[in-house]
């Protein structure tokens, strides 16, 4: 495991008397981050979302929320968590990151039960990953390999319930519908050629 804090974060924690609350979380981060155990394992496949930071070759920051059905996500050893790319507004801020930048942050939240888990790593994708086949639509499967795993004070978390899930998220069992903003804001030439908004 790296050394969890810099210069930066200890001057804080001066400042803050801050220091031995710290060390003593480090630790407890260190021991968790020997292995993703099976309640971690539980709680990161229950989610049906989380947050992906990344950042680019000069350390300029992106941070996207992923999301899908529960267990989108998925522990595939140890120390390996994957998940899918799924078509999204072309830009591919945080995935282009991952092609000069291999570190990211991504952050799982239980709104409902108000507890969260945070697992750095380094990520790697590919479109030739055994795991496309299990995710209807995916353009690229992202493995990331746990440097870090541990989880947060839940105290200023909102407790929140679903309401309902994007009827989006691809699914083998229907068709996915397609925005608005495909239809309203770019003319099918703008689009990718494979994509579905070109045919309307």
């Amino acid at each position: 495991m790296l050394e969890m804090y810099h210069d930066g974060h200890r001057s804080l924690q001066r400042q803050f008397d801050s220091e031995r609350l710290a060390e003593g979380l480090r630790q407890r981060a260190e021991a968790k981050s020997e292995r993703i155990g099976e309640s971690e394992r539980a709680f990161i496949e229950a989610r049906d979302m989380f947050f992906l930071a990344t950042a680019d070759a000069e350390g300029r920051p992106q941070c996207s929320y992923k999301g899908g059905d529960p267990g989108f996500v998925r522990v595939v050893d140890d120390h390996t968590v994957a998940f899918p790319s799924y078509d999204g507004n072309g830009m591919f801020l945080s995935l282009g990151n991952l092609v000069v930048n291999p570190n990211v942050g991504m952050l799982f939240i239980d709104f409902a039960g108000r507890s969260r888990l945070r697992l750095n790593g380094a990520a790697v994708m590919s479109a030739d990953d055994p795991m496309m086949a299990a995710y209807p639509e995916a353009q690229l499967i992202v493995r990331v390999t746990m440097r870090e795993l541990f989880s947060n004070c839940p105290r200023y978390i909102h407790q929140q319930q679903l309401v309902e899930r994007s009827s989006f998220v691809p699914r083998a069992s229907f068709q996915t519908p397609i925005p608005d903003w495909k239809r309203t804001l770019f003319t099918p030439k703008t689009l990718p050629q494979n994509d579905p908004a070109r045919k309307l």
